[in-house]
């Protein structure tokens, strides 16, 4: 995922709040409903945008789809956006 794609799925407040409910257990599309606020169609709209940029895991359990925080691919993507913007330098050199 680019860097770009990745600062796009965490701009949103919406999503933000749904990443931090769903960051250690699996969550209905429903649970997320009531613990935001925010109506289904628009959780709903929001965790497609996650799911595309893998930060949200989908488990379907018959009927039901269970989200939640795909914490391997936030570190990378932190990790990406790291070496791009703040790359290792030798300290010693750039002092100089």
């Amino acid at each position: 995922m680019s860097t770009v794609s990745f600062a796009k799925a965490l701009a949103d407040e919406t999503r933000q709040q749904i990443m931090r409910i769903c960051c250690c257990s699996l969550l209905s599309v429903n649970d997320i409903v009531e613990q935001t606020g925010v109506t289904q169609p628009t959780v709903s709209h929001h965790l497609k945008i996650l799911r595309e940029a893998g930060l949200v895991k989908v488990e379907r359990r018959g009927k039901e789809i269970y989200y939640c925080l795909n914490q391997e691919r936030m570190a990378s993507s932190c990790c990406q956006i790291a070496e791009v913007f703040a790359p290792d330098v030798d300290i010693k050199n750039a002092a100089s």
